[in-house]
């Protein structure tokens, strides 16, 4: 079977003081997927991991270069994730030691989701809620 890359995407991305660690992190906590990690020893220089329903995140390690044209500071990093089950994703995250910011909450946009913080401080939100549906 050849292998097919996916449709066109939003890749967030983002950079890490430890981005092997926080890879380890991500995979465990979340269950994103690695699918690559390009890296020189400790120096992950890019890395994708797959988000399971659509979707994913790119990182890479911090570095101090003033000509990197990528250069953001590590743990400033947001994103919100669709899932299912957010009170199973909420208690799996917070046993790999993610920091609970909101507790899994119904919202009046008919969305059940939480926050965390992973240890880097980057800010993760995961919920039901995928978008109001497009006009058609």
């Amino acid at each position: 079977m050849t292998a097919v890359p996916p449709p066109p995407q939003v890749w967030p991305t983002l950079r890490a003081r430890d981005a092997r660690k926080l890879i380890s992190f991500l995979v465990d906590a979340f269950g994103f997927e690695e699918i690559l990690v390009s890296a020189d020893g400790d120096v992950v220089h890019h890395a994708q991991l797959r988000w399971p329903p659509g979707g994913g995140i790119m990182l890479g390690s911090a570095r101090d270069d003033a000509d990197d044209p990528w250069a953001l500071p590590p743990g400033t990093f947001g994103a919100y994730a669709v899932t299912d089950d957010p009170d199973r994703l909420c208690a799996r995250a917070l046993a790999a030691g993610a920091e609970l910011v909101q507790r899994v909450q119904d919202t009046d946009y008919d969305s059940r989701e939480f926050l965390v913080r992973d240890p880097e401080g980057n800010r993760w939100s995961f919920g039901t809620y995928r978008g109001e549906p497009i006009p058609g």
